[in-house]
C-alpha cells in the first residue's frame, strides 16, 4: 500500500513539475522574428507592433522573467532598481546605442519584476524607470 502512495506522490511531483516550466506567451500579430532581429530599436520594426503591445501588457502580469526572455528575446537593458525590483526594457525607437543621433528619449516597454521575478506591470512610455 505505502508503494502506490509513494508512485502516486512521485507522480504529483513530476506534473507539476511540468506545468511550472517556461513558455513563450501568446504574442497576438506581434512578429516576434522582426522583434528579436531589432536589438535596441534600431531597425524600427517593433514600432509596427506597438499598439498590440498594449494590448496585450495585461496578459504579461504575473508571468516569469523567462518566459519574457523565451518570448521577446534578451532584453535591451535591464535595471536594477533595489532588491526587490528590476526593468525589463525592449526599446521600440532606436535608442542611444544605434548609429542615429537622438534628439528625443525614443519608446520602450517597460516590464516591472519584482522579488520573484514576476512581471508586476508593464508600461508603454518614453520616461526611464
Amino acid at each position: 500500500m505505502a508503494y502506490k502512495s509513494i508512485t502516486f506522490c512521485f507522480f504529483i511531483l513530476l506534473v507539476a513539475g511540468f506545468s511550472s516550466c517556461s513558455g513563450k506567451l501568446e504574442t497576438g500579430t506581434i512578429n516576434i522574428e522582426n522583434w528579436k532581429k531589432d536589438r535596441n530599436g534600431c531597425l524600427g520594426l517593433r514600432l509596427q507592433d506597438v499598439e498590440e503591445i498594449k494590448e496585450l501588457k495585461n496578459t504579461y502580469l504575473a508571468k516569469n522573467n523567462q518566459e519574457i526572455i523565451i518570448t521577446f528575446g534578451r532584453p535591451d537593458r535591464v535595471e536594477l532598481v533595489d532588491k526587490s525590483q528590476s526593468f525589463f526594457i525592449y526599446f521600440l525607437e532606436p535608442s542611444d546605442r544605434c548609429d542615429e543621433q537622438i534628439k528625443k528619449e525614443p519608446l520602450k516597454v517597460l516590464f516591472r519584476l519584482n522579488a520573484i521575478n514576476k512581471v508586476s506591470e508593464v508600461t508603454v512610455t518614453t520616461l526611464n524607470p
